[in-house]
């Protein structure tokens, strides 16, 4: 399958403030990073702050360029400076405030914004918000000012403003951590949808219920990739994950409990439905 990113060892330093009379320290927030990304795949990144995950987002739309080493979107080198349009209007980006995205009164006012910066044609403009609207379905609170919506809703509308500019990728860093657990599945509902109808997602997160939606999961820890693999295949490996400072889906770490417990469970249980068909399996 073609790999729609791909990095090898990605390199990326800065310069970190010395107090008076002391030589700047360099400190890599990217160490050698090998990872792809695969055409249509819901790639999920995991890591406690200052492992790296959010630098690796800001590379692939060139919002940061590497120190050394490489990386490729749509095979296009991130360094050639003669292509960076063509990579960034392929690569969408949502953060985690939706305030910090979202400058017009107007939600479709907002949407429009994206395409309108491209040149896009006001007729294709109108054609691209209505279906960007109605894809995070928010076609409702068109003509509504973004300040009456909920966290939610502008985190939608955030994610309207990048489909209308018709990405090949959406990079969402953290885009639920600011919210409530309805706007959470209001955002996750949406990226599921838009990953289903072939978008490329890379999802990073501190919520491992979410990442367990995904259907791969890398791991950072202090600049370098720790673990990758299916979510199954990951939160398996509970002590090493926790040993990273990271937790484990609720599920997951129950099903361990039984199993010490002298409960024949398989690995690789996520969800509730999957652990009471199992317990049934059993009786």
């Amino acid at each position: 399958m073609e790999h729609i990113v791909k990095t090898e060892n990605l390199v990326f330093e800065y310069k970190v403030q010395a107090e008076e009379g002391e030589a700047a320290e360099t400190k890599a927030a990217l160490a050698g990073v090998d990872i792809h990304v695969t055409q249509g795949e819901f790639l999920a990144v995991l890591g406690h702050n200052g492992s790296g995950k959010s630098t690796l987002a800001k590379h692939i739309n060139c919002l940061l360029s590497p120190t050394s080493g490489m990386m490729w979107v749509k095979g296009i080198s991130v360094t050639d400076d003669a292509r960076l349009w063509d990579i960034r209007s392929s690569v969408g980006m949502v953060f985690q405030n939706p305030d910090n995205q979202i400058i017009a009164t107007i939600v479709e006012e907002d949407v429009a914004f994206g395409p309108e910066n491209l040149g896009v044609q006001p007729t294709e403009i109108r054609q691209r918000v209505d279906e960007a609207l109605l894809s995070v379905g928010m076609t409702k609170y068109a003509e509504n000012p973004p300040h009456f919506l909920s966290g939610g809703q502008k985190q939608r509308v955030a994610i309207a403003g990048i489909l209308a500019m018709r990405p090949d990728i959406i990079v969402l860093d953290e885009p639920t951590a600011m919210l409530d657990p309805i706007g959470r599945r209001e955002v996750m509902s949406v990226v599921k949808k838009l990953n289903a109808e072939g978008i490329t997602i890379i999802f990073i997160t501190h919520y491992m219920d979410e990442a367990a939606q995904a259907d791969r999961i890398i791991v950072m820890e202090e600049g370098k990739v720790a673990m990758t693999g299916t979510p199954a295949e990951v939160f398996a490996q509970i002590a090493p994950i926790k040993a990273i400072g990271l937790d484990v889906p609720q599920i997951a770490e129950i099903a361990d409990g039984l199993r010490h417990a002298g409960i024949d469970l398989p690995q690789g249980i996520l969800t509730v439905d999957a652990l009471v068909e199992e317990i049934c399996r059993l009786k």
